[in-house]
């Protein structure tokens, strides 16, 4: 069995790409798959996953950051219990390592966000990650609405990494010249930011109708947060997503995070 992490501290994008990273690997390979720390799961008022085999291993949370931290295999063993190897993706860009991961590993994934983990398991993961569609008034309403996902929060003090106002305006510009009848809604972190930037527009903060919005929508302007790459990739109804080129490198115009170049996206 393969055992994936599920940090406290991590968002729930983050949260998802390890479950879908350890999953993949575990269908590829016939393994079981299990986690540590599934209670601390961020969507699970609204989206039930399978969480594999129960696991006894023992774990401490790391603070302030949050961090779930399992004892090392010797430790383990003292305590009674089996021996694991460890795997950690951290490298900003793909780490074909991870084609070498044996049966009996533990895997931190919080950063398996390059599509090579996992892309070739979509239709799978549409199945693992289902969440009740929006309800949109009507077809030609759900069609006509461009979703806006604003990250401000914390990422407001790191200013290489905050999408200024710019950007968004830039973006909504685009989505106007091609559709003139479009209308705009906000799904953020941070209303009183989006509210600030854009008063004309209906800015909304609740986790699950965020990521189904941008699961659903037909037209989706995206931040640099991991938040909503995967809903974005699973929409298969969706008609255009833009996000910034760059990615978290927008500001410093430089693919830190190589990872997040998405075929499907359209960057600007």
């Amino acid at each position: 069995m393969i055992i994936g992490k599920i940090h406290p501290g991590s968002g729930l994008g983050d949260q998802l790409f390890t479950y879908i990273t350890v999953r993949t690997i575990a269908l590829d390979k016939g393994y079981d798959f299990g986690f540590v720390g599934k209670e601390f799961f961020k969507g699970k008022d609204f989206m039930q996953l399978d969480w594999g085999k129960d696991t006894d291993i023992k774990y401490r949370i790391e603070y302030p950051a949050g961090k779930l931290i399992t004892f090392t295999p010797d430790k383990y063993n003292v305590l009674g219990g089996e021996s694991y190897n460890y795997f950690e993706i951290t490298t900003p860009y793909y780490n074909p390592e991870v084609n070498f991961i044996e049966d009996g590993t533990i895997i931190d994934a919080t950063c398996a966000q390059d599509e090579r983990y996992w892309g070739h398991r979509l239709n799978e993961i549409r199945e693992w990650l289902k969440v009740e569609p929006i309800n949109w008034i009507d077809e030609s309403n759900g069609n006509n609405i461009c979703i806006l996902n604003i990250r401000g929060g914390e990422y407001q003090i790191v200013s290489e990494l905050f999408l200024p106002k710019e950007y968004w305006d830039l973006a909504i510009e685009k989505m106007i010249g091609k559709y003139p009848n479009i209308k705009f809604e906000i799904h953020t972190d941070d209303p009183d930011l989006a509210m600030k930037w854009f008063p004309q527009y209906i800015a909304i903060k609740d986790i699950a109708l965020n990521w189904r919005s941008v699961r659903y929508a037909k037209h989706l302007i995206l931040s640099n947060s991991a938040f909503g790459i995967l809903p974005a990739l699973l929409n298969e109804n969706v008609k255009e997503v833009i996000a910034p080129h760059y990615w978290a490198g927008r500001n410093v115009a430089e693919w830190r995070r190589p990872q997040n170049y998405y075929k499907k996206f359209t960057y600007i």
